[in-house]
């Protein structure tokens, strides 16, 4: 597993964070589907600035870095009174997938929150990497999916700009009440 390492975004890094977070966002998809623009938003992202800098502003936000580079980024929403945890955002650069180290930062997270009782993080429905990744390595369980016939009222990203089919996803990190 490559040595990686959490860092605080800093402010002055707030929109490079931003755009690389597309890039990766707009990559998994544009793989997938080509060209089409039905997954894409008025400014032909799959997730606008405007969400994640929301997500940033609610949350903590970190740069991955991997030997002194910088090869992605995560938000946390962390809630102590509940104990139950939000991945809000995680990408790794398409350069550097496939190295272990998407895995080797949410080991980090893992690390870093021990109270954490549950993991709970949302995936778009055709980003089969993220869904094997969530599933296959980090031990989350897909419990919802949500579209048309099913719309989360509460999460704040099912009303964000993008893609309105869903997956969410919870891992049980210890047993407490919910």
């Amino acid at each position: 597993m490559p040595e990686i390492k959490l860092i605080p975004l800093e402010p002055s890094d707030r929109e490079n964070f931003i755009k690389d977070n597309q890039y990766a966002f707009k990559y998994g998809a544009l793989e997938e589907f080509g060209e089409r623009d039905d997954h894409l938003d008025n400014d032909g992202e799959i997730i606008s600035g405007k969400t994640i800098g929301k997500c940033i502003d609610e949350g903590t936000a970190y740069r991955i870095t991997c030997d002194g580079r910088i090869v992605g980024g995560l938000v946390l929403k962390i809630d102590p009174e509940t104990n139950v945890n939000h991945l809000e955002l995680l990408f790794v650069s398409p350069d550097e997938h496939s190295k272990g180290i998407g895995y080797a930062a949410w080991k980090e997270v893992e690390r870093l929150y021990p109270q954490t009782g549950v993991w709970e993080t949302y995936t778009p429905y055709f980003e089969k990497r993220n869904i094997h990744f969530y599933i296959n390595k980090c031990g989350f369980s897909a419990v919802e999916f949500f579209n048309e016939k099913h719309v989360d009222k509460n999460q704040p990203i099912a009303d964000a700009e993008g893609p309105d089919e869903m997956f969410r996803f919870i891992k049980i990190m210890k047993a407490q009440e919910l």
